[in-house]
């Protein structure tokens, strides 16, 4: 199907004719929509570019073939065009939210966000969805009048509360102050943190769960962490080795793995899709409003898929997160990154706009929140250069 043989966008769907706008407004543009616009200002963006080096699970230096974040993001953003599609939503907002979902991660993957939110804690906690929006709208600075992507509200929302809402009773963000985090932030309207968001970005949100519960097997099989035989007897990815397992016996393992994996994509994309229409029907929301209104997502995983998955998490976090070849490396990020945070507060020795930055800050919030924004912001290599500079030394993460 071309993108002219798109099915025509639902009630319920963002429309991009109806965005409630940018703080800046651009010229028209007679091609695109305001989503095609905003996903195509996400791709060109330096932050995006760096997400090639940046790690998902196995560090840059354990070989080519692993997932950065870079090709993480773009498998997720294939996945949430597929479910958009499928569901008669705006595909271009889904893959805009998709493509900016991990633009505010710290190098070193979660092991560098668990540390930032601990140096951060006084000063308002750290969240890496809150840091993508700090990245899109505040710290990318390409363009000659002003600051930031500039970007849809719909987008910035997305991006905020792909994962659900941010504010309000028993929320909680790694200590993420929801009051300081946004009050910085330049939006054309208020972005209601407090709600879930548009369906395109619960889509995005879902698209990211199946892209690294597969792809995470693909890894952990490549790194010899698992076997398509450790699958056997797990709920929702076991009956799919086992058919393999029965159909190919003999085939090498990457191919089987690789079979496991197309078909868990494939299946769980398949319930995600027959499980939202169900709820949408029974929700019946006049306009994307509507669907903000709800004290609950519309898109999601059927029950027992939902069970099963979590199952799944739950083995992966045990047989291949907590690996030692998985944690020696993570300590040693962590070190890195806790080091960098204190040296950079303690005498403000960052390169170029950071340094100007840290030195004009009259407060320590200040001075944390530059220092926060340029760790951020690293890839792994040059954190790595940056430690090497300032503590002569060179961390062995084989």
């Amino acid at each position: 199907m071309s993108d002219m043989q798109r099915p025509a966008l639902a009630a319920y769907a963002a429309n991009p004719a109806h965005s409630r706008g940018r703080v800046y407004t651009p010229s028209s543009s007679p091609t695109r929509s305001e989503f095609q616009r905003d996903r195509d200002r996400i791709i060109h963006s330096t932050a995006f570019r760096r997400l090639q080096h940046k790690t998902q699970v196995f560090l840059h230096h354990e070989g080519h073939h692993y997932r950065t974040r870079l090709t993480h993001t773009l498998e997720v953003s294939q996945i949430a065009r597929s479910i958009a599609r499928a569901l008669h939503l705006d595909e271009d907002l889904a893959e805009a939210v998709a493509l900016a979902h991990d633009l505010g991660h710290t190098p070193f993957g979660h092991a560098g966000e668990r540390v930032m939110a601990d140096k951060m804690m006084p000063w308002g906690g750290f969240d890496h969805n809150v840091q993508a929006l700090r990245v899109v709208a505040l710290i990318e600075n390409r363009y000659a009048d002003h600051d930031g992507l500039n970007l849809t509200w719909e987008t910035l929302e997305g991006i905020l509360k792909h994962n659900g809402p941010v504010a309000g009773e028993g929320v909680s963000h790694h200590g993420q102050d929801m009051a300081v985090a946004l009050a910085d932030i330049p939006a054309s309207a208020d972005l209601l943190p407090e709600t879930y968001a548009s369906l395109e970005a619960q889509v995005a949100a879902i698209a990211d769960d199946i892209a690294y519960n597969s792809h995470d097997i693909d890894d952990a099989a490549r790194a010899g962490l698992l076997a398509i035989g450790d699958l056997i007897a797990l709920p929702l990815v076991g009956p799919i080795a086992s058919e393999v397992l029965d159909m190919w016996p003999e085939a090498e393992r990457g191919r089987q793995i690789h079979e496991v994996q197309r078909r868990l994509i494939t299946r769980t994309i398949e319930n995600v899709i027959a499980e939202s229409a169900e709820r949408i029907v029974a929700a019946a929301p006049v306009d994307a409003d509507a669907v903000r209104a709800l004290s609950y997502p519309l898109i999601g995983f059927s029950p027992e898929t939902a069970t099963a998955e979590k199952e799944l998490k739950r083995f992966m976090f045990d047989k291949v997160y907590r690996h030692p070849l998985v944690m020696v490396p993570v300590r040693i990020g962590e070190t890195v990154v806790a080091r960098l945070f204190d040296r950079y507060m303690e005498a403000g020795d960052m390169p170029g706009r950071w340094g100007l930055a840290f030195g004009a800050a009259r407060s320590d919030a200040t001075r944390a929140r530059v220092v926060c924004d340029f760790i951020a912001g690293m890839t792994d290599p040059f954190a790595l250069e940056e430690y090497a500079r300032l503590f002569d030394e060179t961390p062995d993460f084989r």
